[in-house]
Parts: C-alpha cells; structure tokens; sequence
C-alpha cells in the first residue's frame, strides 16, 4: 500500500523498529522516539478505559444484542484520524459518535423493519422527545443516548465557543438516516441500483459528512458559520473524496458478509450488474476507482478553504479506512484481519526501551 495511504500512527510503530536496524542510527534520537511513543500511549490508554466505561453504561450492547460490539475498535479508528495527545477530548468524543453510528446502521442493516426505521427516520428529523412513545422499545434507548449525547456536546460548544451547533448536528443525523432508509428500502424491495445511483447515496451512509461536522465542532477554537453550512450542505470536495474511499474499501472488503446477513447490493454488485462484468473486473474497476478518488482528495485538500488540520484528519480518515480494511473486515471480524494485531500494537504493547 502506498505511504500516502496508510496509517500515521502504525507507520511511525513500525518506523522505530526499522530505524533501530540501521547501523547508523542515533542512539539519542531513538531513545527520544521510544518514550514519545510509550507516553501517547498512556494518554491513549487512559482515552480507552474513558470511551469503555461510557459504552457499558449507555447499556445500548446489553439492549440491543444483535449490534457490533466495537468500542475499542471505534477508538482505534479515531486515533487514526487525530492520534496527538492534546486531542484527547476530540478522541473520546468522536468514539461516542463513532459507536452511535456503528448502533444505528446496525438497526437499519440488520434489524429494523421498513415500518419501524421510518418511524425512528422521522424522530431524528423531529429531534423532539415527546414522540418516544411511538417507536418500539428497543429503538428508544438508542434515541436517547443519541439526544441527550448530541445536546450534551451542543451545550458544551456553546458555552465555550458561544455559538449554537446543534441544528448542524441534527441535521447531519437525519441526513444520515435518510440514506440509511434508502438503501433499507433498496433491500428489502429488491431494488438494485446503477453504480453512480448507488455512490451518491453511499457517500452520505458512509457517515463520514456527519463524522466530520462533528469533528470540526469540537476540533475547532473558532467555528466558522459559512464552514458550518457548506458541511452541512455536503458541499466540500474533500470530504466527498474522503467518504467514497471509505466507501469502496469497506465494499471491497464486505460485501460477501452483509450480502449473507442481509444488505442491499454493493458497489462490486453493482457494476457487476450494470455492465455484465465479472467479479474480478469489477473489484479491479472498484480499486481503480479509489486510486482515482485519492488522486482528487491530493487536489482538493490543496484548495480547500478550510482549517489544514480539519483537512489533515479528513484525509486522516480515508487513509484510517484503507487500514481497516486492508486485510478484510477490520472492525466486524478483527479476528481476522489484523485489527487485534494493530491495537495490542498502539494501544497494550509499550516500545522496550534500553
């Protein structure tokens, strides 16, 4: 995998083990690396124990038995995207928001009927309380830990930033939803769409534009309104760019498993169903078209009239999903492809020193 593709955080792990080969390392310098590395590590370690004692008590995994239990793997996605030690607050926020999505596709993908996921659509568009009587019970947990989150960081920004974000942020849950219900009407209709269909719909399931606004909420010392609308309104190139290599990854990588447990097509299906193509050419055409994507984000990451460290982690979490998915499912089977490997890495194994 190219350099520019790949993790920051796992290349620097893997960088000191290869610079303590060289014969003409220096010793100071690589003495320096190794407790830089061990004491972001502590940082993280603490971040982890924070975002672990946060999702046993939401109780939303007791709840709702049939979806992903993946807070560390949540994390690790975040480190990914902002691993620096001043960011712990951005971390374990963006891990709250990262396990909520991962909950509400898995109702959408898995276990909500038709019915039901347009009632909880609504509720989200409503963003009103006094309508929880109307969804099933086990949906209204997972709708009040989402309310009282996003509120909760709401206040928080308004209080130090002195600005009200929360209409943004609803709107982003909404809009994801939507495009959950989408592809669930897609499913369970039998609907398949073409590639180009399919794409402009999964760039927004991918989460990455509610992801983002949120990140640059929390991230930012002075948030822009104009910022605010053009994420909001999905007009940033870069964060198109950067949730479309997410999305063909991910597709790359599980399509077979969520076509078994239930999913609408993919885009491999998809192209392979629009133009006759075998499944071989279409995932060729798949990876060709994420080099493709990567070559625009290089551009539009140049241009882009937004703060470069908001750009930095946009590009941050396109690179974060090649590692997630590099070797399979990385945050549904991390058994199975390396994400275990790479956690016990960052996050359990100190660098030895001496």
């Amino acid at each position: 995998m190219p350099y520019h593709w790949r993790m920051r955080r796992l290349e620097t792990r893997w960088y000191i083990d290869a610079y303590e080969k060289k014969h003409d390392m220096n010793l100071a310098l690589m003495e320096l690396a190794k407790i830089d590395f061990n004491i972001v590590q502590a940082s993280h370690q603490e971040e982890l124990k924070y975002v672990s004692s946060w999702w046993k008590e939401a109780c939303l995994s007791n709840q709702l038995p049939f979806v992903r239990d993946g807070i560390v793997e949540n994390y690790f996605w975040n480190v990914g995207i902002i691993y620096e030690p001043q960011f712990g607050y951005t971390r374990r926020f963006m891990t709250i928001i990262s396990a909520l999505i991962i909950t509400i596709d898995d109702i959408y993908d898995i276990y909500g009927t038709l019915e039901e996921l347009e009632l909880f659509t609504a509720m989200v568009d409503n963003w009103n309380v006094n309508g929880l009587d109307e969804l099933p019970e086990y949906m209204r947990l997972c709708f009040l830990v989402l309310y009282n989150e996003i509120n909760g960081i709401g206040c928080d920004i308004l209080k130090h930033k002195n600005i009200n974000v929360i209409p943004f942020l609803k709107k982003s849950w909404t809009d994801l939803c939507k495009a959950y219900l989408v592809e669930a009407k897609w499913y369970k209709r039998g609907y398949k769409p073409s590639l180009e269909e399919y794409m402009q719909n999964a760039w927004i399931s991918t989460s990455v534009p509610a992801m983002l606004i949120h990140f640059y909420c929390v991230f930012s010392d002075q948030i822009s309104i104009q910022i605010l609308e053009s994420l909001s309104e999905h007009r940033q190139n870069v964060v198109r760019c950067s949730a479309t290599v997410l999305r063909l990854a991910n597709d790359l990588a599980t399509s077979p498993d969520e076509l078994a447990r239930g999913d609408v097509l993919k885009s491999v299906q998809c192209y392979m169903h629009e133009t006759g193509a075998s499944e071989e050419e279409a995932r060729g055409h798949v990876q060709q078209m994420i080099s493709d994507t990567w070559n625009e984000m290089n551009y539009e990451a140049k241009i882009a009239l937004l703060p470069r460290g908001f750009v930095e982690a946009t590009v941050n979490l396109a690179r974060m999903s090649q590692c997630i998915y590099q070797h399979g499912d990385g945050h549904g089977r991390p058994d199975k492809a390396k994400t275990v490997e790479r956690v016990m890495s960052l996050f359990v194994s100190p660098v030895p020193l001496g």
